[in-house]
């Protein structure tokens, strides 16, 4: 056996003595023993027919790459800056609703664990401990806000000033929630989310426009994103109103039924950014060769939705950071394979289209769990 087996065997050996987990599958089946029905519901499920849900990961699926070989890839540089800071991975952790349905202390062992391996965090404004909850969980980790509007204008000010006070770096406002979706494996269940509690003041959301946009720019300083961007002609708009920040985003399938999968998206606004702002994208990006189709298309960050909770229901802050491990050997493997020794190496020249080879849907990036020591 070759050396470079035997210390992959070794390596292998040893994180099994250390009762690790070896791989994705692994984390997504430990996570759905660890939950009940509602809570692994609300992870897995989408809205009405689950069409977006499917596309996302049928947008990814469909793409393949065209790698190029003969070239020096010993070194393989899978970090990224942003905004001045080096982050290990060009990930962020996305808002999510409601953590502490996976994990009693919700949100802040996901932003420690976001601190502790060197990726951005975004917080939902419907997630315990809260603002300043998580602003001093880790206060040295690279913090994003995310806010639902329930206000008026100074209570949307309140919060962008509450933001910059505990030294967030960038505030965002999700756009694509004017109504709640109807998510029927809920209603089927009668379970009222812990997000339909919190719905409150929604009349603000559905009057949300571009003047709050418009406001936020004038009066403070800090950068924002506008999350649920689905067209060239809104990112356009973005772009018109100073926005920094276009995230491409369908609410990971969770809102418009039969919309785009977002990586089908993602090209017209990359086209239509054209370098003016960074371009987030979310939706259906669980595995290291999903990072690197994005980076390849024009993303400079990938938000980690399911995949966040998954880590967290399995192992909390270290489960999380564990998830954080593998995808980044997962991407080192697949720039290394595709000739690619930094982002900057990745183009559309390196993708190509093609038939889906698993039936899509939130489990198709993990055939194998069926294999899994944590059996699914």
């Amino acid at each position: 056996m070759s050396t470079e087996k035997l210390d992959e065997a070794a390596r292998l050996k040893a994180a099994y003595e250390r009762n690790e987990f070896l791989n994705l599958h692994e984390i997504v089946a430990k996570a759905r023993q660890n939950l009940n029905q509602n809570a692994w519901d609300y992870i897995v499920g989408g809205v009405e027919t689950e069409t977006t849900l499917r596309r996302n990961r049928m947008a990814l699926d469909t793409v393949a790459f065209r790698p190029r070989v003969l070239r020096d890839v010993s070194k393989v540089d899978a970090s990224t800056e942003l905004l001045g800071r080096k982050l290990r991975l060009p990930i962020v952790l996305c808002p999510v609703g409601t953590l502490e349905s996976f994990h009693p202390e919700g949100a802040a062992p996901v932003v420690k664990a976001a601190g502790e391996f060197g990726i951005a965090h975004m917080l939902s404004s419907v997630c315990d401990p809260g603002l300043e909850g998580v602003a001093q969980a880790a206060p040295d980790a690279f913090r994003m806000f995310q806010l639902y509007v329930r206000g008026d204008a100074a209570w949307v000010d309140d919060h962008v000033a509450r933001a910059i006070a505990n030294k967030y770096s960038v505030f965002c406002l999700t756009v694509d929630t004017a109504h709640y979706s109807r998510r029927e494996r809920d209603i089927a269940k009668r379970h009222i989310t812990g997000g339909r509690r919190r719905a409150s003041g929604r009349e603000y959301q559905e009057a949300l426009d571009w003047k709050t946009v418009e406001r936020i720019k004038a009066k403070f300083k800090i950068p924002l994103a506008i999350k649920g961007i689905a067209t060239a002609e809104d990112a356009k708009l973005c772009l018109d109103h100073g926005v920094d920040f276009v995230f491409v985003s369908n609410h990971g399938g969770r809102q418009l039924d039969h919309g785009r999968g977002s990586t089908d998206v993602l090209p017209e606004v990359v086209e239509a950014v054209a370098g003016r702002a960074k371009v987030i994208v979310d939706g259906g990006f669980y595995r290291g060769s999903d990072i690197v189709k994005a980076k390849a298309i024009g993303a400079d960050l990938i938000g980690l939705g399911r995949m966040q909770c998954y880590g967290l229901a399995a192992g909390g802050q270290a489960g999380i950071v564990r998830m954080l491990e593998l995808l980044e050997d997962e991407v080192i493997r697949s720039m290394g394979l595709l000739g690619a020794t930094s982002y900057a190496k990745l183009d559309s020249s390196m993708l190509h289209v093609a038939a889906a080879t698993n039936v899509p849907g939130v489990f198709s990036a993990f055939p194998h769990l069926e294999i899994a020591p944590y059996r699914y």
